[in-house]
């Protein structure tokens, strides 16, 4: 009689994870404006640990629907995934010991303190230098001013196009977590897709140049995406209104009109404060 055949383990995905693990809570990140809870979550013997923002600890906001920001932030996970870069961690809604929330897979940042260096830095005179974009002059003290740049890194380019798609209004250094294994992910995605220009960013280096190759086909494809019946559009509609939809299509449609990295309206503040 022959052996029994062996069954591998199901694999199990970080999304299903989040989705149908059971989430115990470890700690609270006190630093936030908004209820941000440290936690594990478990499923079928694999555990990870996550982020559980519950809607019932979000802040109310003058110029976002109240108790909308964990919804926002599953729509700006969906984008990034629909545009193929993966620079948003994998966000589910659920429910938690705190009610409906999101959660989102603990990321990590490097310990090597150059990682995130390279980033971002204030730099003394007018020009960034070779291998940095300039952002603008900020104020330092002492009546002093110093050029805030970013790194001209094309993790950082994907992403200056994915805030403009979804509306960003708070994209700040303390929301870039570099990792060990090289990859960028950014975090803190609840103010965004209103339907009104709230984009306010660190991110401006590549203000009205030609956006690259890659970021054009990207937002075709996330413009197809969009349409009525899709399932992208589909999912959307659980999460923003109606009006913030049309609104998020008119903005991949003006990218792809310009073939142009977003410029400051004028409008708005454009860069966030404090920036880190």
């Amino acid at each position: 009689m022959s052996a029994p055949e062996r069954i591998p383990p199901r694999s199990v995905t970080p999304h299903e994870l989040l989705a149908k693990g059971e989430l115990t809570v470890r700690g609270q990140v006190r630093e936030a404006s908004n209820a941000v809870l440290y936690c594990t979550v478990e499923y079928e013997g694999v555990s990870a640990a996550c982020v559980y923002k519950p809607v019932a600890g979000e802040q109310p906001l003058w110029d976002f629907p109240d108790g909308t920001l964990a919804q926002r932030e599953v729509a700006a996970y969906e984008l990034s995934e629909a545009m193929g870069w993966g620079l948003i961690p994998p966000t589910v809604l659920r429910d938690g010991p705190y009610g409906q929330g999101m959660c989102q897979l603990w990321i990590e940042a490097s310990a090597d303190e150059e990682t995130g260096a390279a980033l971002l830095a204030l730099v003394e005179g007018d020009e960034p230098g070779p291998g940095w974009k300039a952002v603008g002059f900020a104020d330092v003290g002492e009546d002093r001013t110093a050029l805030l740049v970013h790194a001209d890194d094309e993790r950082l380019r994907r992403l200056a196009v994915l805030d403009a798609v979804i509306n960003n209004g708070d994209r700040k250094g303390g929301h870039l977590l570099p990792s060990a294994d090289g990859r960028l992910y950014a975090i803190d995605h609840g103010v965004t897709f209103n339907a009104d220009d709230k984009l306010r960013t660190l991110l401006w280096g590549w203000a009205g140049e030609p956006l690259p190759g890659e970021a054009l086909t990207a937002l075709r494809r996330l413009s197809a995406d969009l349409a009525d019946g899709r399932p992208l559009a589909r999912r959307l509609a659980e999460l923003i209104t109606p009006a913030e939809i049309e609104a998020l299509r008119g903005r991949v449609a003006e990218l792809l009109r310009t073939g142009r990295h977003r410029e400051p309206s004028g409008q708005w503040p454009a860069i966030p404060w404090p920036p880190v």
